[in-house]
């Protein structure tokens, strides 16, 4: 039997249905990776969709507060040189235009050399951020300056992926709102350059001293540079390093084309600054800062206004004045055992209140409390000009007598006078000069507390002084008994000094905004608290107190000059408060124990006694010649009238009731009998006390009155000439 090829026949078929089979096999292979192409396409598809569509959606938050403060500025009396900033932002904005080409083509070099071609995000920048992300690195420098701007004005400066993807989102979506140059002009005010200065304008004057504007490339270029690491790269910290970045950039600048090999050769590394030492708060700023946002606060204006507003504000304060009041304080103080004394000075423009200068502690950053404000020190004896004012308004003149005696007792009350000296009779004017308490207390009690009390009101000593007492006066008041700030004491006496005109005291001039318009504007806010010819008796008197009595020290101001010295009991305050025609300035002193209570000024500068006349009429005297440098003398205005001419005092009581003037002394009652039948003077019959002389023959003695005021340079006489103004010393 024959067998059939039906085995290799399948054998043969075999190959073929592993053909089949093999074929059957790719054809599912390449679906698979058709599938995944088509997959990749729609998810990419989708994705970006998604992304287009996310962008969107996207809406372009507010700007963060850093992004958007500006630092408000203020200005000395100039209106152009700063005296310092509120709050912590240093920024301020400057347009494109006035950032140099060279300036802006560093920043590009450093940060982003291609930010006119991208859409907002560099595909190098996003892979060199995840990579370094993974590593747990920096990601500094790989972000474009579009991402920068998004991080540093929308978002906060955690490092996550969601931080990342908002920062992409919010990079393209201000790339399709916003152009390429606004991109770029509010990255520039907005980065960081280290020493406290965001913005490019802040950064220059920080390093350079200087606008932006002035900068040139090589100084641009360390600007540039700084921004990789604003501390890393600080030139008092890591020259070397900065110098490398800077070589870098203009390198890079060269490479685009943006600085010619000659410039890159030719440039040098500039000089730059030394970084400001100490507290932009130190000294007498913080005092001065702190009074300007107080008054912008009582203006309305807000905290943020304040702090972030970024407004201009032109002060009161005049540079060479402030100065002179630090200086005066430091040369003439006192040095030695001074533990717990505070020195406060205030200084005012007569007519408009505008405040010169103050010196208010010797640093804010160690202690806040403003010594020319602050109402705490008994003003003693400056008191006295307002119960002076008082009496002439009631028409009593300078040559009236009052008694000096020590110790003396007026309506009940005794007191003593200042070393418990006695002058016996003297006039008003000799009172003043040497500062006679019983003297003033007489006359207080004749013109009336309640008068003496609305005369220091109305020339500017705030209703509210502690001590002052409204509700309950009583002798004491013209003896200063009250504490006024130093500041209101120097506002007081330059209404003395502006003939009567009380002016409301500022220390701003004016405000404008961030765009430049005009907030506010300082206008005078006067009143006419005394007659002109009051004050200017008041300031007549006052000068002879600088020429004759206890505030000679004030004569080495070498110009007409009024003033007053003020020492308290217990020496525990000492005052000196005087006035040219253009300043009025208070000096006061005082000492407190740890626990803030006042203890006396004994021993304070070596002086066994420190009163008005010593170390406060010294630093007054040397302030003042500072703050006057520049400014013509200016006599005061002589007064008119009977006020400074002494009273007629009546030697024998009137017989038909006429009132004795105020001050004179009580006339003699005499008993006229038949009148002699011989001249009493050529017989050489006594004549009777008080009697009518004979013409021709001169009383005796002279009696206070019985001749008028001198000009200015003399004095009524008085009955005794008092012992000289040992009670007020200028230190030796």
């Amino acid at each position: 039997m024959v067998s059939t090829p039906r085995k290799p026949a399948k054998r043969a078929a075999k190959p073929a249905a592993a053909a089949g089979s093999s074929a059957r096999k790719s054809k599912p292979k390449r679906h698979w990776v058709r599938g995944l192409v088509i997959l990749f396409v729609v998810l990419a598809a989708l994705g970006v969709g998604g992304f287009a569509l996310a962008v969107s959606l996207t809406d372009v938050p507010s700007p963060n507060e850093v992004s958007t403060s500006e630092a408000t500025i203020v200005y000395w009396a100039d209106g152009k040189t700063e005296l310092g900033r509120l709050g912590e932002a240093t920024r301020r904005s400057v347009a494109l235009a006035d950032v140099p080409l060279d300036a802006q083509h560093a920043v590009l070099a450093a940060e982003d050399r291609t930010f006119y071609e991208h859409g907002g995000v560099s595909p190098l920048g996003i892979g060199r951020a995840v990579i370094n992300n993974l590593k747990g690195g920096s990601t500094q420098g790989g972000s474009t300056i579009t991402q920068q701007y998004a991080k540093n004005a929308y978002l906060t400066q955690d490092r996550s992926w969601s931080r990342k993807a908002k920062e992409l989102l919010l990079a393209f979506k201000l790339e399709t709102v916003v152009s390429k140059d606004q991109i770029l002009e509010d990255y520039l005010n907005t980065i960081y350059f280290g020493r406290g200065a965001y913005g490019i304008e802040a950064a220059s004057i920080a390093y350079f001293g200087t606008s932006v504007e002035n900068l040139d490339a090589a100084q641009a270029a360390v600007l540039a540079s700084v921004i990789k690491s604003p501390n890393g790269l600080a030139p008092e910290e890591n020259l070397p390093a900065l110098k490398a970045r800077w070589a870098y950039v203009l390198d890079s600048m060269i490479e685009q084309g943006w600085l010619t090999p000659q410039q890159r050769n030719s440039a040098k590394f500039p000089d730059i600054n030394k970084q400001k030492a100490g507290n932009r708060l130190g000294g007498q700023t913080g005092f001065l800062l702190q009074a300007v946002t107080d008054q912008l606060i009582t203006l309305g204006f807000d905290e943020t206004e304040i702090q972030r507003g970024g407004l201009r504000i032109t002060s009161t304060f005049e540079k060479g004045a402030q100065k002179g009041a630090t200086a005066a304080v430091r040369k003439v103080g006192p040095d030695a055992n001074t533990e717990g004394l505070r020195i406060g000075l205030a200084a005012v423009r007569p007519g408009t209140g505008e405040v010169v200068a103050m010196y208010a502690g010797k640093n804010f950053i160690d202690d806040q409390i403003n010594n020319a404000t602050r109402e705490f020190a008994q003003a003693g004896s400056t008191f006295k000009p307002f119960a002076l004012a008082a009496a002439f308004e009631q028409g009593v003149p300078l040559g009236t007598e009052l008694n000096g005696d020590s110790p003396s007792t007026v309506n009940g009350y005794t007191f003593s006078n200042y070393g418990d000296k006695s002058y016996g009779p003297v006039s008003l004017l000799q009172a003043t000069e040497f500062s006679i308490n019983s003297a003033y207390v007489q006359l207080e009690s004749e013109v009336g507390v309640d008068a003496v009390a609305e005369s220091a009101i109305r020339a500017g000593v705030p209703d509210t002084t502690p001590g002052l007492n409204l509700d309950n006066l009583d002798l004491t008041f013209v003896l200063g008994t009250a504490s006024p700030s130093g500041l209101s004491m120097a506002n007081a006496y330059a209404t003395f000094a502006s003939g009567g005109i009380r002016s409301e005291m500022t220390y701003i001039k004016s405000v404008m905004g961030l765009n430049g318009g005009l907030l506010f504007e300082y206008d005078p806010k006067t009143m006419v608290a005394f007659d002109p010819n009051i004050a200017n008796s008041v300031s007549y008197t006052l000068n002879k107190v600088v020429t004759d009595g206890t505030a000679f020290a004030a004569q080495k101001l070498d110009r007409p000059a009024a003033a007053k010295t003020g020492t308290t009991d217990g020496n525990k305050s000492a005052w000196f408060v005087g006035y040219t025609p253009q300043l009025a300035t208070a000096v006061l002193m005082a000492k407190e124990d740890a626990s803030g209570l006042p203890v006396s000024l004994s021993g304070t500068g070596g002086l066994g006694t420190v009163t008005g006349g010593s170390y406060p009429a010294a630093i007054w005297t040397a302030f003042m010649t500072a703050a006057l440098a520049n400014e013509p003398v200016v006599d005061f205005t002589p007064p008119t009238g009977d006020l400074t001419v002494a009273p007629d005092c009546p030697l024998i009581m009137p017989v038909d009731g006429t009132k004795i003037p105020v001050g004179c002394p009580t006339p003699s009652v005499i008993e006229f009998g038949p009148e002699p039948s011989v001249d009493a003077s050529a017989s050489g019959a006594p004549v009777p006390s008080g009697a009518p002389m004979p013409s021709g023959v001169a009383p005796e003695p002279l009696q206070p009155g019985d001749q008028s005021a001198p000009e200015p340079g003399g004095a009524p006489a008085p009955t005794a000439v008092p012992p000289p103004p040992t009670d007020e010393a200028v230190p030796g």
